[in-house]
């Protein structure tokens, strides 16, 4: 029997997963999910739990009913790759592999900064975004909340929080001269005068010297407020930086054309866990799982991979609000309404699919 392991439902696992049971699969493969959630995470929307204008059940899907496909649950504590194991730190159950797919995500990236981890509220985790939402839910009228980082996260979670509660005092602290620096001036422009328009108070050159259980220090300047945020980076999850493969300079995992690690070829890597030359998201471990099922299912079959498609992205959408946004989409920036409702189809067809 020919054991295949996907670590992670995420969006690389789950895609890898899905375009696997498109296909006729040898009787003799035997799949298993390892998940800490019994579903899957849609990641790109847990700012609206933090800001508590979406319920749970509203980011999350049900993992394929699929009788080729065994789903385990449980908190991993060690990927073996020398003993081709998996170990939890929640169940004496070991999983062997013969095939492995990592695709386990990431989580904050501190920066090494006093007091981050430990003061401030996170949305990498379903359980992370919810503890947020009831944070900011829960404060009193005129409360002062912080948000450190001004990428596509940072500027949907100040956004939507502002949406959700218009008497909150928000703030913004942005490493840069401008927000979403990675974007064409336009939408810099566009999401600055929003945020003039909604009254959110964003820092420019901001430099977080430490955080404290009721502040952040900034430049010198040290901010009072009730909730602190974090958006300012993230890394691969700590179980992949501890595999000894060779990584680059941001931890992730170098693999080769066929996204195999080249020390391991029985083992596959997606989404921020492996190393890209485009940024994370969960459009890109979609594709980069539905490649890794098409090389997969030739090695299945004996057979030699055909080399993948090229990764072709389709743009980048973002929402201030729910009726309000900004994206580039074929090779155009667009922002209002338009880019919002673009959006909410692009979320309505993968809930659907």
């Amino acid at each position: 029997m020919k054991k295949l392991v996907i670590l992670g439902g995420g969006y690389g696992g789950l895609k890898a997963l899905l375009s696997l049971l498109d296909h006729q699969l040898p009787e003799d493969v035997e799949i298993t999910l390892v998940d800490r959630n019994p579903y899957h995470s849609v990641k790109t929307e847990f700012y609206t739990i933090a800001a508590g204008t979406s319920a749970d059940k509203d980011v999350r899907l049900h993992f394929p009913d699929d009788e080729r496909v065994r789903y385990v649950y449980g908190e991993i504590k060690k990927v073996d790759t020398s003993n081709a194991t998996i170990t939890f730190s929640n169940k004496s159950e070991v999983i062997k592999y013969d095939y492995l797919i990592i695709g386990l995500g990431c989580e904050d990236n501190y920066h090494g900064i006093e007091g981050a981890k430990e003061f401030t509220h996170s949305v990498q985790t379903f359980s992370n975004a919810r503890k947020t939402g009831v944070a900011v839910c829960d404060l009193k009228a005129y409360g002062k909340v912080s948000i450190v980082g001004a990428g596509l996260s940072g500027i949907e979670v100040a956004s939507e929080i502002r949406e959700s509660r218009p008497d909150l005092n928000i703030r913004l602290l942005d490493r840069g001269a401008t927000v979403l620096k990675a974007f064409d001036p336009k939408i810099q422009q566009y999401v600055a005068e929003w945020f003039v328009a909604n009254d959110v108070d964003v820092l420019h050159h901001a430099n977080v010297e430490y955080v404290e259980k009721d502040g952040v220090c900034n430049n010198g300047v040290c901010y009072v407020n009730d909730v602190t945020i974090w958006t300012a980076g993230v890394r691969p999850n700590y179980l992949v930086r501890e595999l000894s493969f060779a990584k680059d300079e941001q931890e992730k995992i170098i693999v080769n054309e066929y996204f195999q690690v080249p020390e391991n070829t029985n083992i596959y890597v997606v989404g921020d866990c492996a190393s890209s030359e485009f940024s994370p998201s969960g459009q890109l471990a979609g594709q980069q799982g539905e490649r890794v099922a098409e090389v997969l299912l030739a090695v299945l079959q004996g057979k030699q991979p055909k080399k993948p498609k090229e990764i072709r992205l389709k743009g980048t959408l973002g929402s201030l609000g729910k009726s309000d946004g900004f994206g580039n989409m074929m090779q155009k920036s667009l922002t209002g309404l338009l880019p919002r409702i673009a959006k909410s189809g692009v979320l309505w067809l993968s809930k659907r699919h």
